[in-house]
């Protein structure tokens, strides 16, 4: 029903920058609340950054003031800018998606493959 597809991982120092795209193929509606999440090795996933219909915003505390999420609904392309990275930043960065979110981060249903950010310090 809904395909999606990460971009633009790699490996950065730390204090550098990355810009994450994330392209969502199939019902615009099925795509109103759109996340990214990430996992480390040995850890559970978390949710990082939300953006909602009408342009909520929602972030976890520990990257609050250095990533930023956004959409270009024209293109169901969802963004994660990330600014002043670090190594505990070093994680697998899923985009995910779901046509209505009752709180932050939770319930989504579709996932996209994943693209892995590395920081070195």
């Amino acid at each position: 029903q809904v395909q999606l597809v990460e971009s633009g991982g790699g490996s950065v120092q730390a204090g550098g920058s990355l810009r994450l795209s994330c392209a969502g193929f199939g019902k615009p509606y099925s795509m109103n609340c759109m996340g990214w999440f990430r996992q480390a090795p040995g850890k559970e996933r978390e949710g990082v950054a939300q953006i909602e219909d009408y342009g909520t915003t929602r972030y976890a505390d520990s990257v609050k003031g250095r990533f930023t999420i956004s959409k270009d609904n024209a293109k169901n392309t969802l963004y994660l800018q990330m600014n002043s990275l670090k190594p505990e930043d070093t994680a697998m960065y899923y985009c995910a998606a779901v046509g209505y979110c009752p709180r932050p981060f939770y319930g989504y249903n579709f996932w996209g493959q994943g693209t892995q950010v590395t920081v070195s310090s």
